[in-house]
């Protein structure tokens, strides 16, 4: 019998941001890697994704003014956090490119640490340590490698 998942992994996080070009600059040197698919061209970008990370997690950017109706003008909704090694060093750096802090560097318990930013195109980035996502990606490379 066939089972299937409601939810079976995050498939793209869209950001937006009103100046793509100044957002694809900034995400440019964050991310360390260009996007690998831009519309309608790079020149005049309205779109652009990267991959990066893990598990080559996508991240799309996208014109504010082709937003869905209702788009929050400010910070808010869901904030996605993103595994990191270092999560002061990785704040440090993100405060250093230009970001505001949304919520310090948080210390709880069993080993996981949060913080989160406001990017400078009002997008919020979190960052973490997670104990569990090293334990998840420690066995997906096991399997694999068998």
């Amino acid at each position: 019998m066939e089972t299937r998942q409601a939810l079976r992994g995050m498939a793209t996080v869209s950001f937006w941001a009103d100046d793509v070009k100044a957002a694809r600059k900034w995400y440019n040197e964050l991310l360390g890697v260009t996007p690998y698919f831009e519309r309608p061209d790079s020149e005049n970008p309205a779109y652009i994704e990267y991959r990066f990370g893990d598990f080559a997690a996508e991240l799309g950017i996208i014109d504010k003014k082709i937003s869905p109706k209702g788009t929050a003008q400010g910070p808010g909704g869901a904030v996605l956090f993103w595994h990191v090694d270092d999560v002061k060093g990785t704040l440090q750096r993100l405060l250093s490119l230009g970001c505001k802090e949304y919520e310090g560097l948080t210390e709880r318990e069993a080993g996981f640490v949060t913080a989160s930013v406001i990017d400078p195109f009002g997008n919020i980035i979190g960052v973490m340590y997670n104990p569990h996502y090293l334990e998840i990606l420690d066995t997906m490379k096991f399997q694999t490698a068998g």
